[in-house]
């Protein structure tokens, strides 16, 4: 118990430090150490979004000759986590809307990140509840596919996510980070935007942008300094 409690502590404190520096800069700093984690195509539903937490993964396939069902995995959703639905990058047919969003929203859940599209777009705005997804329709998911794993390895994009990988999404987008790389990726990030207020600030001072860069190492800062860099 203890063990957990300071886990969760921990995700907590490098969630916040991911967060600050923002997609972008962990995006960056992810490129630097030869990692993968920007969700392709992932975007948010509204401007303004911003959420962080662990994975909760949730697989979907297409209905076999007896219809399954969509899932009541909220039921077993913790407080903080990402619910990551994998719908196989379906446009056809959602596997969130109203329903989901306001249990979710309840149940103090960080936000919602779908390899598919989602419904009913007014509740999360309503609720300033964070969504992610490729696109929005409205045709139900139900009869259509059906859960096919809770807790298994998904895809996001084209980014492989494993239960508890911290999930963060701003209006930049989302990016998946493994958890035994965080304080790592937090690091470098925090570095990264660092450098490039370095370099606002010298412009906003009268230096060019040339030697503003130059100064900084900008053109480095997301660049692999070796191949050790994947890890």
């Amino acid at each position: 118990m203890v063990t957990d409690t300071l886990r969760q502590t921990s995700q907590r404190t490098v969630c916040e430090l991911l967060l600050a520096a923002g997609a972008a800069a962990v995006s960056d700093a992810l490129d630097r150490l030869g990692i993968p984690g920007s969700a392709l195509g992932i975007a948010p539903l509204f401007t303004g979004q911003r959420m962080a937490g662990p994975a909760f993964t949730v697989r979907y396939v297409p209905v076999g000759a007896a219809k399954g069902t969509v899932g009541d995995y909220l039921d077993d959703c913790l407080s903080g986590q990402v619910v990551v639905l994998d719908n196989g990058g379906r446009m056809d047919c959602t596997v969130w809307g109203d329903i989901l969003t306001t249990v979710a929203h309840g149940r103090g859940i960080a936000g919602t990140v779908i390899n598919g599209v989602c419904r009913d777009v007014h509740r999360p705005a309503e609720l300033g509840y964070p969504v992610y997804s490729l696109g929005r329709f409205m045709r139900t998911g139900k009869d259509r596919v059906e859960v096919a794993d809770v807790g298994a390895v998904v895809t996001l994009g084209d980014v492989q996510v494993r239960p508890g990988d911290l999930v963060i999404g701003d209006d930049d987008g989302v990016v998946v980070v493994a958890w035994d790389k965080a304080e790592e990726v937090a690091a470098v990030a925090k570095e990264i935007v660092a450098a490039e207020t370095r370099v606002v600030q010298s412009v906003r001072n009268g230096v060019t942008l040339a030697v503003a860069r130059g100064l900084t190492g900008y053109h480095e800062l997301q660049r692999r300094a070796d191949s050790e860099g994947a890890r």
